[in-house]
């Protein structure tokens, strides 16, 4: 009903139409009423009216009543009295009708009424005239007897007219009731046929409102007040349904949308807490790394230049002997696990160089960088190690910016960095693979992403990608710590390293970016330089 409607229309339209309803209602009533108040009134000034037209012609049946010819023939004198009396009666009526004339209401007025009043006065005046006449001294001849005998034919026409005058009267009085009556009775029958019809509608009517207020406002606010309720208990996966079509909806609508926002940013803050949670793992992790990294590349470096001197003197001296005396058989043999000491010796110094490096950490003088420039410069590079043959490496600027784009580094320190994402590219991916490095701006900072098409990366391996000694390089001569180190550089800088993958054999992606200009406040203490100590740094996505 009403779908679509504002509740403020809803309500005009139920109010208009009760206001219709009681209005059709009240309209009969009052017709009713008028009818009654006018029907009552015009009974009782009828009944007045009949009351003294009812004396005027009981004073009129002296005169015109049986024996009243008689008497007017033989003792006209008697007449006298009834015909005064009679006169006094008609006086009466006519103020009657003069009084009732000020108070009329009915449509019919009194002219019938006046009339026959008029008439009646002017037959009686003629009747007194006649009474007079006939009063006179008395004419003894035969003429005089004559004309005696006319004038009492036209007084008795005259006491006929007075007759039929007054019943017609009565009779005129007694059929305008019947008339007020039925006009009454017929007033009643419409004001019937408006109420009760108007009264059935006006009932039915406010059921239907109360149902619809029922359906546009009761229920609405019961289902946002349970929808509320569950989510104050907690489950913030309610969602509330509403389908009034009006303010109601809208208000639901508005209500789900900021429990959406509200849910995104609830996960967004448990993924940034778990983050959080994770760096600061991590920065415990490189802490404790740091401190033993110091003193375990500091024991074992002279051991290990120990081990390979003495593998290189023992070498020197096996090809001195061996250029003077026959060669023994397993002299090859010798000199190989010989050669192999020195390597492996010479690895372990180079892993402990890098621990010492890492555990040594600082911040190195910093300038605009060119990073195209720098970008293209560790490219011309690793193109002649042997890991990068068959492949291909390409560097690409999302637009016209991008080929100047400038960021406020270490030089030094972002070589290193890029230089290692541009290897575990090259490593991950077979003959044929590309590695593509985009530069743009993002944020107000500057971009560098590693697109390769290697062996990508599973949801553990995004997870602990940036965590000390942890590697899942091919060639299965990764240390696990360059990544660290990147992502410690990265974070040193102000900037942020992200790690994507969409799954084992699809290849992987690294993000860096960096400010492009320098940082007006003094950075943060080192968070692997200090054990304990959290750290709010930049984001790092797994």
């Amino acid at each position: 009903m009403a779908r679509g409607w504002r509740i403020q229309h809803k309500l005009l339209l139920g109010v208009g139409l009760t206001v219709c309803i009681f209005g059709l209602v009240l309209a009969g009533t009052l017709r009713g009423l008028w009818s009654y108040y006018q029907t009552v009134n015009g009974v009782r000034a009828k009944l007045v009216e009949l009351r003294s037209a009812e004396q005027m012609r009981s004073a009129l049946s002296r005169l015109i009543g049986p024996g009243s010819m008689m008497r007017l023939a033989e003792a006209p004198d008697q007449l006298i009295e009834p015909l005064r009396q009679a006169k006094t009666r008609l006086r009466e009526y006519s103020q009657q009708l003069d009084e009732l004339d000020e108070t009329r209401t009915d449509p019919y007025g009194a002219i019938f009424e006046r009339e026959v009043a008029g008439a009646l006065d002017k037959d009686l005046t003629e009747l007194e005239s006649s009474l007079g006449i006939l009063l006179a001294p008395r004419l003894q001849t035969t003429a005089e007897s004559s004309g005696r005998d006319g004038f009492i034919r036209a007084a008795q026409i005259v006491c006929e007219r007075l007759d039929r005058d007054s019943r017609d009267l009565r009779d005129k009085i007694h059929e305008d009731l019947d008339r007020r009556i039925n006009d009454s009775r017929r007033n009643y029958q419409v004001s019937l046929w408006i109420i009760v019809p108007s009264s059935a509608v006006g009932l039915l009517l406010m059921a239907g409102l109360m149902r619809a207020f029922y359906g546009w406002i009761f229920y609405p606010i019961r289902d946002l007040r349970d929808g509320v309720s569950r989510i104050g208990e907690g489950n913030l996966d309610v969602r509330l349904t509403v389908a009034s079509g009006d303010e109601m909806e809208e208000l639901a609508c508005a209500f789900n949308a900021m429990m959406n926002r509200l849910q995104n940013l609830y996960s967004s803050l448990e993924k940034q807490v778990a983050e959080r949670s994770r760096q600061l793992v991590r920065s415990e992790r490189l802490a404790s790394v740091g401190y033993l990294a110091a003193g375990v590349a500091h024991e074992i470096n002279n051991p290990l230049a120990s081990i390979a001197f003495c593998a290189e003197a023992l070498e020197s001296r096996f090809r001195q002997k061996s250029s003077r005396s026959p060669i023994p058989e397993d002299a090859e043999i010798f000199g190989r696990y010989l050669t192999m000491i020195q390597e492996e010796a010479f690895r372990c110094k180079n892993i402990t160089e890098k621990l010492l490096a890492f555990s040594r950490g600082g911040e190195k003088a910093r300038e605009r960088t060119d990073l195209a420039r720098l970008v293209q410069s560790v490219l011309d590079s690793a193109q002649h190690l042997p890991v990068s043959r068959g492949k291909r490496m390409e560097l690409a600027c999302d637009n016209s910016a991008a080929a100047g784009l400038t960021a406020w580094s270490s030089p030094e320190e972002i070589k290193q960095v890029v230089l290692n994402l541009v290897v575990n590219g090259l490593e991950s991916m077979d003959d044929g693979g590309v590695l593509t490095i985009r530069l743009g701006v993002e944020n107000g900072m500057a971009r560098i992403a590693f697109e390769d098409t290697g062996c990508g990366m599973d949801a553990t391996t995004l997870e602990n990608i940036f965590e000390p000694f942890f590697t899942r390089n091919r060639t299965g001569s990764g240390t696990g710590l360059g990544l660290t180190i990147s992502h410690r550089i990265i974070q040193q800088h102000g900037g942020e390293i992200e790690a994507g993958s969409a799954g084992q054999g699809m290849g992987s992606r690294f993000i860096i970016r960096l400010p492009r200009q320098a940082a007006d406040a003094a950075r943060s203490p080192d968070p692997q330089s200090i054990p304990g100590q959290t750290f709010k740094g930049p984001r790092l996505a797994a």
